[in-house]
């Protein structure tokens, strides 16, 4: 057998593994420069070259305990039976009041007073900046990106890959050129990366804000991190965000720790008909960065919420609990406010809901 014929196996395996990790460089994303990070520098946030929570939240380093308790232990940490999903509403007519549809982990699409507002879209099935390794979807997507209605602007809480996924921002920018993105300060810099145009974003500190015709979107404090090459490197903001019309309000947290913050916003901004509240991912090896689902609870009531739909849970395996302890404890913890826990893709009337249906636990 010739040399080429048995080097020709290897080359293809060497091919495949350079096409899977092409696109790894560019879903690094960018590096803030020029005015942009003149502006983050001014930031009251920002000091020693990075941002700051302002209560400071420890960002546990990776530890063998961690990485054993993640590999080999026995929590159930993906469902047993495939999730139920429900396909994409009719949107031909816009909807005047309140409808919110959890698409899966930290990714919804908020209806309020005939606008769309789409916060934290992934639709790659990893989140990583590779397509070979990488936390893997225990369940597709309810949705495609077609499927989607026109969008009023995309609203991002920070860029960690779980949130911030280069494929989907350029699928929904190339589907809708028009398309405003709201980000927190420096996270521009990512998506300039991804050839989206400086004129199609808003980058916006603590307290600042900007409007969508009459709804106000208002980017708030949040008690976590960034970093895409350096986790923890902190050299963009996170924020959770405030959704403002005329009568109806909403609060997503994005991710975040518990922190005495929501008492502010919950003064300043609510009450809130709903709040998009982070409820899984948690951990002890890092207390600081994400809710338990009893802290969960207290932030809706420090916010003065309504109505409480968790995220961030149920999609991907992120940490060592079971897969759907985050909605069991969440019951639990609030037994005397009001849940929905609707399926992935199911469109939720605000103002016509009906008691948890419970369908998480035929599939865990």
């Amino acid at each position: 057998m010739r040399r080429s014929a048995l080097l020709a196996p290897v080359g293809a395996l060497v091919g495949a593994g350079a096409l899977a990790g092409w696109q790894v460089p560019a879903a690094v994303g960018g590096q803030p420069r020029g005015e942009r990070l003149e502006r983050m520098r001014r930031s009251p946030q920002f000091r020693d070259g990075a941002f700051h929570n302002a209560v400071e939240a420890a960002v546990a380093a990776p530890s063998g305990s961690a990485l054993r308790d993640l590999v080999f232990g026995k929590e159930v940490r993906r469902p047993t039976r495939p999730v139920p999903l429900v396909g994409a509403p009719d949107f031909s007519a816009v909807h005047d009041g309140l409808r919110v549809s959890w698409l899966g982990h930290a990714t919804v699409l908020v209806e309020v007073e005939r606008k769309r507002f789409l916060f934290d879209p992934v639709w790659s099935d990893r989140v990583s900046p590779s397509t070979m390794v990488g936390p893997k979807r225990l369940h597709p997507v309810p949705w495609s990106v077609d499927d989607l209605p026109e969008l009023d602007a995309v609203v991002i809480s920070h860029d960690h890959y779980d949130h911030l996924d280069m494929m989907t921002v350029r699928r929904l920018f190339a589907r809708q050129p028009s398309l405003t993105f709201v980000v927190p300060l420096g996270v521009g810099a990512h998506l300039e990366r991804w050839r989206v145009p400086t004129a199609n974003i808003v980058e916006l500190d603590w307290d600042e804000r900007t409007t969508v015709d009459h709804v106000e979107v208002v980017a708030t404090a949040a008690r976590h991190f960034s970093g895409r090459l350096r986790p923890g490197g902190n050299g963009t903001l996170w924020a959770s965000w405030v959704i403002a019309g005329r009568d109806r309000k909403v609060f997503y947290t994005g991710d975040s720790g518990h922190f005495s913050g929501y008492e502010r916003i919950g003064a300043e901004h609510g009450p809130f008909d709903v709040t998009l509240i982070q409820v899984g991912a948690y951990s002890p090896y890092w207390p600081d960065i994400h809710m338990t689902p009893e802290e969960g609870v207290a932030t809706h009531r420090a916010v003065r919420g309504e109505l409480l739909v968790p995220v961030h849970w149920g999609t991907f395996n992120l940490a060592m609990h079971s897969w759907s302890e985050p909605v069991e404890r969440l019951l639990k913890a609030g037994d005397d406010i009001r849940i929905a826990v609707p399926k992935p893709g199911q469109a939720l009337d605000v103002d016509d809901l009906r008691e948890p249906e419970g369908w998480w636990r035929e599939v865990a």
